[in-house]
């Protein structure tokens, strides 16, 4: 007779299921700890909440043009390059 158990003396197709489970555990652990004990560690450009941190380019780059070490064109200019090596979370407008 053949069972999940025993399937003609061996274990049954049941035991292919484990490294399964296993894969979803493992999955599961590491996505919680991307969500809540890594969060923030990821990009030092990046800050938690999505606006760049104090010593970021993007942050140099805004006090530069605040204090007038350069000038619109030039601080459009470089934050589209920063833009696309960094990347912004903040659509839509200034970070």
């Amino acid at each position: 007779m053949q069972t999940l158990a025993h399937w003609d003396g061996g274990p049954g197709p049941w035991i292919l299921f484990f490294p399964l489970i296993w894969a979803a555990v493992v999955i599961g652990v590491v996505t919680v700890l991307r969500r809540t004990a890594w969060r923030g560690r990821g990009a030092p450009w990046r800050a938690v909440d999505g606006r760049p941190a104090g010593d970021s380019p993007i942050a140099v780059l805004g006090r530069r043009f605040a204090s007038g070490e350069i000038d619109e064109d030039e601080y459009w200019r470089r934050l589209s390059v920063l833009d696309d090596q960094f990347g912004r979370t903040g659509k839509g407008g200034a970070a």
